[in-house]
């Protein structure tokens, strides 16, 4: 039965409301949810990088006010932990063999690497956060248990692990930074031929090793200094070495 408080006009109103497009879109409008928040900040931080992710632009790209984010992420910061815990979420963590377990922690190092540099800058939320994420914990969790399978010593198998996760980060916030370089004075971004050409260029009687090894300096290719610096740390807790 109509409500008798209804007036006739918005009794019409209604019945109209329910061929309107806007309003059958709006009646199926997709809620909320903490998966779709971080989804978006994904999607948002792959488009345009880290510095562009704030919850009200999260807000606006799901059309929703920024108190609606607030009711299922309590900030920002929460919401870069969120993003750190489903990276590494997608991190395979293999079952620990003692003969390879140095190949094992550079092969887990490298697809957290590799999930960071998808998302230009998302490693700075990484950076010196207290991890709250069972997934982000499950990684140190799977590093360790590789580091005392091949023999390590639990205090230099912790301090490994966590030296191992915060490289991973820098390195791949600091690459993120040289993909979309600040550009100099004239316009141009430094490749590796016009630093190389700059370090030659500077006094040698007062940047003698400089001038000299800027080959060097700037030598690697793809992650090559990435597996160096990895190994040589590694190579520090080798018991074998012993």
């Amino acid at each position: 039965m109509a409500d008798k408080n209804v007036s006739r006009e918005e009794w019409a109103a209604k019945i109209a409301a329910l061929d309107d497009p806007r309003s059958a879109a709006r009646s199926r409008k997709t809620p909320i949810t903490v998966e779709r928040i971080v989804q978006t900040a994904l999607e948002l931080v792959k488009a345009e990088g880290f510095d562009a992710l704030t919850m009200r632009r999260v807000a606006t790209v799901l059309q929703t006010g920024a108190a609606s984010l607030y009711a299922h992420v309590r900030n920002k910061a929460a919401l870069d932990d969120l993003l750190i815990g489903e990276l590494s979420s997608r991190v395979t963590l293999p079952t620990p063999e003692p003969a390879r377990w140095k190949a094992q922690i550079i092969e887990v190092c490298g697809q957290l690497r590799d999930h960071y540099l998808e998302y230009p800058g998302i490693s700075r939320a990484a950076l010196g956060a207290m991890p709250s994420s069972l997934d982000t914990l499950r990684i140190s969790e799977g590093m360790l248990a590789i580091l005392l399978a091949g023999g390590v010593p639990p205090r230099s198998a912790a301090w490994v692990a966590d030296a191992a996760v915060l490289y991973v980060s820098a390195y791949s916030f600091e690459a993120s930074l040289r993909r979309s370089p600040t550009e100099n004075a004239d316009g141009r971004a430094l490749d590796r031929t016009e630093l190389i050409e700059r370090f030659r260029m500077l006094p040698p009687d007062r940047f003698p090793n400089t001038v000299t090894h800027a080959s060097e300096l700037t030598s690697g290719e793809g992650h090559e200094r990435f597996d160096f610096t990895l190994e040589l740390l590694l190579r520090g807790v080798d018991p074998s070495a012993a």
